[in-house]
């Protein structure tokens, strides 16, 4: 279920009523915690944070001119997603992740390469993704980025 949107509070106000407040303590949980130099936005069907192109103008190699993408959220049809690439990108980090998760729900974690995601909107671990949230600066993400993906 894509939802499309120009902004982050019409994003999130098309989201069922009964995620809203889960999905928006969980955007805040992340925006406060990221280190300074990712922004907001929204953009493919989602809401999420990027490298900006002031900062890596080299942008996104998928997408000419296109801010370089790190984490975002979506509602999908029977869950909120999280995608965050520094868990697709890093093993140490996703190890962490894996390891902690256990720690701060009961549910069994449910995960894809890049994607968690979030049946139950209380289930949803804030404080673990918080800590997640504070674990790459921007420098850090351009770095991986450029040694794993980016075309040479």
């Amino acid at each position: 279920m894509q939802i499309l949107s120009d902004t982050i509070e019409d994003y999130i106000s098309k989201i069922p009523e009964e995620r809203q407040e889960a999905f928006k303590k969980l955007f805040d949980t992340i925006k406060v915690n990221l280190p300074e130099g990712f922004e907001d936005t929204s953009a493919y069907g989602m809401i999420g944070w990027v490298v900006p192109l002031k900062t890596y103008p080299a942008g996104y190699h998928c997408a000419a001119n296109t801010p370089l993408p790190f984490i975002n959220l979506a509602s999908q049809k029977n869950f909120i997603a999280l995608y965050h690439m520094g868990l697709y990108s890093r093993p140490e980090l996703l190890d962490w992740f894996v390891e902690e998760y256990p720690k701060h729900s009961k549910r069994k974690l449910d995960m894809g390469k890049s994607c968690v995601r979030f049946k139950k909107v209380e289930d949803i671990p804030f404080e673990l993704i918080a800590e997640l949230s504070t674990k790459m600066t921007p420098e850090d993400w351009i770095a991986v980025y450029e040694s794993q993906y980016k075309k040479k």
